[in-house]
């Protein structure tokens, strides 16, 4: 799943345009954003992937983009 704080147009263009096989939900109140600790300055995102178990455990983060590779690896430990 992916979250940002754009808005639904914005979103579903997007992931029709790359064929996304994966939801995208809208975070345009931060809520999500501000509960996992990555708006920045001036209400900015820093862009974030983070790993959450099946118990609902935050496993893995990692600020930026990191590459597929390393997402990989995080899952598989």
């Amino acid at each position: 799943m992916a979250i940002n704080p754009g808005s639904l147009t914005t979103h579903t263009n997007w992931a029709n345009k790359f064929d996304f096989p994966f939801p995208i939900c809208v975070d345009t109140d931060k809520k999500v954003a501000t509960a996992y600790g990555v708006v920045r300055l001036l209400g900015l995102i820093q862009r974030s992937v983070i790993l959450v178990n099946p118990q609902g455990y935050v496993g893995w983060v990692s600020a930026g983009m990191p590459d597929t590779a390393e997402i990989l690896n995080a899952i598989k430990a």
